[in-house]
């Protein structure tokens, strides 16, 4: 069982990474001056982006609590850090999608950055990229690979994966909460 969910886990961390690099081409394609595909997209997530996020956010954190208390995979330094990042957006980006309250994703938006610079950083401890700090290197080094699933798909790759997202629906909802919300919401 426990590998079945680590498969299913990396079949939904395959899925969010699709989904991310479409996120991404959007927000170049609208950076290039190109908005059509952005506006679509606008339109058809709004009301919904901080579910998504929530979502999102809730299998990120449901995922790394599977990893350390089901499976025993003992969480690193750095998974410390990133589970810091991640664990408050599970239950905020909820409270704020119940109140519809999209103005919130602003504020909230630091962690998954901050989620993603961590998650980045430690692929490349994981990968020896860069060298393996002092303080990995007590008790579970950072750079153990607990899960590696289609040779690509480990635990740090997940976390970034799961950031990315929400950088992506949480950018959404706050670009959603000024004035161009409400035409959206009515022309849409």
């Amino acid at each position: 069982m426990t590998h079945d969910t680590i498969v299913a886990l990396a079949i939904l961390g395959v899925v969010g990474q699709v989904l991310a690099a479409l996120l991404i081409l959007v927000g170049l394609a609208a950076l290039a001056g190109v908005r059509g595909p952005l506006r679509t997209l606008r339109s058809a997530l709004w009301g919904y982006e901080l579910w998504a996020a929530f979502v999102v956010a809730a299998i990120a954190t449901g995922g790394s609590l599977f990893f350390s208390e089901i499976a025993n995979f003992v969480p690193c330094e750095l998974c410390w850090f990133q589970r810091i990042c991640m664990y408050p957006l599970s239950i905020v980006t909820l409270l704020a999608a119940l109140t519809g309250d999209h103005r919130v994703a602003r504020y909230l938006l630091p962690l998954p950055i901050v989620g993603a610079g961590v998650s980045t950083y430690h692929l490349l401890v994981e990968n020896h990229v860069v060298a393996t700090p002092k303080s990995c290197q007590i008790g579970v080094g950072c750079s153990v690979k607990w899960i590696n699933e289609f040779g690509f798909m480990t635990i740090p790759t997940l976390t970034l994966t799961g950031f990315v997202l929400l950088i992506a629906f949480l950018a959404l909802a706050a670009a959603g909460s000024g004035d161009d919300a409400a035409t959206l919401a009515t022309d849409g």
